[in-house]
């Protein structure tokens, strides 16, 4: 079946529980971007009966830059890379759904089935860091899609990039909700030795059930908190992501995150109010109401008491934290519980100063 037939999915219309199972998006609504949108229509022959199952798609990409910049005010870091367009954790809070859709992606179902690696990245990326006045900094990997996600065990283009990493000596920052992380704790150690790396963890809830809904592919609570404890055990400096908080739903859970992170080792955390740009507001309203459907309307209400009355709010230094009572009071218990469990006490800033370039014939070697 051709990609554009394969998503049939109407406007409006939820996907078939049985074609979306152990996904996170409940509908495929076509991308902002294409010219035409397509509604399934039961013409009474059992049609629908004929679509099969969403199933992961890989394609291959040669990208022609690894190393993406950003001049955020309010994001920690100037420079990233993403291995992999799309995510197959299917979390349905994620801010990155519409990211893609100017390549014809559905914010939807095909952001978590339809995935693309660049696997030139590593070669990418030894060129660009070999440019002549290249300045170092801190790169984080997996700042807009997930770096480990489930193709990362054949495809190991994030090992490869670690492993450019570390001959260059370059810092770099992860961020991840996989426990597959455990994987390159090698190279992570030798980073970490140096003052080169550090590891984000991040944990949405401690509920299983929870998570399974929330984000179907993902590691398991428990893993991930593992995770922490294997990380900050092999010395590699682990952190905390409670994010995104969403109220009424997981933001109770605020402190016993921070607490059984704090206890597994984890010295630094962080969170982010949940986010609702562009197609992600109606895609999480819609799983709101399949599956906590008397909860939907209240949490929705809180979300915009957050928001200014809206669903998001895109402004720098409001997006993250969002404004209001509600916000206010999870910042207030963010502190508190940064200093009941000892997180945060000092800001560990990765070293710039150990960079080096390798010369031709040690690179030719790899």
């Amino acid at each position: 079946m051709a990609w554009k037939e394969a998503r049939r999915a109407s406007k409006d219309e939820s996907v078939a529980g049985d074609r979306r199972r152990g996904r996170g998006a409940v509908s495929n609504a076509t991308g902002r971007f294409e010219p035409e949108r397509r509604e399934s229509v039961d013409d009474g022959w059992d049609s629908f009966a004929e679509l099969p199952p969403f199933k992961t798609e890989l394609r291959e990409e040669i990208a022609k830059t690894i190393i993406a910049t950003n001049d955020s005010p309010d994001l920690g870091f100037d420079r990233s890379i993403n291995p992999y367009r799309g995510c197959e954790h299917g979390c349905i809070y994620c801010y990155a759904r519409p990211s893609h859709a100017y390549r014809g992606y559905s914010a939807g179902l095909d952001f978590e089935t339809k995935l693309t690696a660049k696997v030139n990245a590593v070669e990418a990326l030894e060129r660009e860091l070999s440019k002549p006045g290249y300045s170092p900094a801190t790169i984080m990997i997996g700042s807009n899609t997930d770096g480990y996600q489930p193709i990362e065990r054949e495809q190991k283009i994030t090992r490869g990039i670690l492993e450019v990493l570390d001959r260059f000596s370059h810092p770099a920052a992860i961020v991840t909700k996989s426990a597959l992380v455990l994987r390159d704790i090698d190279i992570l150690a030798r980073l970490a030795s140096r003052g080169l790396t550090k590891v984000a963890i991040s944990v949405t809830t401690l509920d299983h059930r929870l998570a399974r809904k929330m984000e179907p592919r993902a590691s398991t609570p428990g893993k991930r908190i593992e995770a922490i404890r294997q990380l900050s055990a092999a010395g590699v400096p682990a952190s905390v992501m409670a994010a995104p908080l969403i109220p009424a739903l997981n933001d109770a859970e605020l402190e016993r995150i921070l607490q059984t992170a704090a206890e597994a080792g984890a010295t630094e955390a962080a969170y982010v109010l949940l986010r609702l740009p562009l197609e992600i507001s109606p895609l999480f309203q819609e799983w709101l109401q399949a599956e906590f459907p008397g909860r939907a309307k209240h949490i929705m209400s809180l979300v915009r008491s957050t928001r200014g009355g809206k669903d998001y709010v895109s402004c720098f230094g409001e997006r993250q934290r969002g404004t209001g009572h509600y916000a206010d009071q999870i910042a207030a218990r963010f502190q508190l519980a940064l200093k009941r469990y000892g997180l945060n006490r000092r800001n560990i800033s990765l070293r710039r100063d150990l960079f080096r370039k390798p010369d031709a014939a040690q690179l030719a070697l790899f």
